[in-house]
């Protein structure tokens, strides 16, 4: 069995539909796909109707965000003060009223940090509109993403990744607005309040999202399920580190390509979960309707 636990569409900053991304799974061989949009579930409905032979895992990644010190971290502090945090919920109901009010929260927030940016560039001489970038991102949450596929068609840069540089819109950088996220404790402690499980989504993929060990256990104090050790940015090293962690807390390692269509170059199925490791997963959820195999 083969299970894709981080995938992205246009509901969020993936640049596929959320049926083409599960007819692509289909494609690719994939039995098991999680739509993790950005603080959304809006592709759910989409992908399930055309989930054929694929089964869809529904599940959201969530902005959180650590405060403090950076201890351990490789490469020193983060210029923001504090220290971005994904977590991938997955079964969880969205209706349930405090989760859905503080997704509805960060989603509004998101609006209002583009146009900050929009505007920052604007001074920066990049001659992009929000116009511009709220067309790029339609319906969707919107997401750096479409701010830098923006700055690409105006010509400031060749391709939408050289946006995410400390000249540009990368955490620390020139553009760059703060935002509004959750506490990742409080997070878990919402998504496991909506019935739901959380997954700390590529913990060591880079410096300004590498957590230590201690983090990572506090975190699974708090409830966390499982940890993202299979990822596409995550090296050979880190994962194994990773690994033995998830096995000494007691958590599911699981595995995503954190596909978004062509951002990254289709890489959808990449990485994978273990089956066995799928089956505890679901096993964490009382009647989650899916089933393990």
């Amino acid at each position: 069995m083969r299970a894709d636990l981080h995938v992205h569409s246009t509901a969020s900053d993936g640049t596929d539909p959320p049926a083409e991304v599960m007819r692509r799974a289909a494609r690719v061989g994939l039995d098991v796909v999680a739509l993790t949009d950005h603080d959304t579930v809006a592709g759910h409905a989409e992908a399930r109707a055309a989930a054929g032979p694929v089964t869809l895992l529904p599940g959201i990644e969530l902005s959180c965000r650590l405060g403090g010190p950076r201890r351990g971290v490789p490469g020193g502090s983060s210029p923001r003060g504090w220290q971005s945090v994904h977590l991938l919920a997955y079964l969880f109901d969205p209706d349930q009223p405090e989760l859905a009010a503080e997704l509805a929260r960060i989603r509004d927030d998101r609006v209002l940090r583009a146009r900050a940016m929009v505007d920052k560039l604007a001074g920066l001489g990049v001659e992009i509109s929000w116009e511009q970038v709220a067309s790029i991102a339609g319906q969707a949450v919107v997401g750096r993403p479409h701010i830098a596929r923006a700055m690409a068609a105006s010509g400031a840069i060749a391709s939408p990744r050289e946006a995410f540089t400390r000249d540009w819109i990368a955490d620390g950088g020139r553009a760059y607005v703060d935002r509004y996220a959750l506490d990742p404790a409080r997070a878990i402690g919402l998504v496991r309040q909506a019935g739901g499980v959380a997954v700390l989504a590529h913990p060591r993929a880079g410096r300004d999202t590498w957590m230590s060990a201690g983090q990572i256990g506090g975190l699974a104090a708090a409830g966390l399920a499982g940890l993202e050790v299979f990822h596409p940015d995550q090296s050979e090293a880190e994962r194994a580190r990773l690994l033995a962690l998830a096995y000494d807390l007691g958590l599911v390692a699981t595995g995503g390509s954190d596909d978004h269509g062509s951002l990254t170059d289709y890489r959808l199925g990449c990485e994978t979960t273990p089956a066995e490791a799928y089956q505890d997963l679901l096993s964490r959820v009382p009647d989650c309707g899916i089933k393990g195999e």
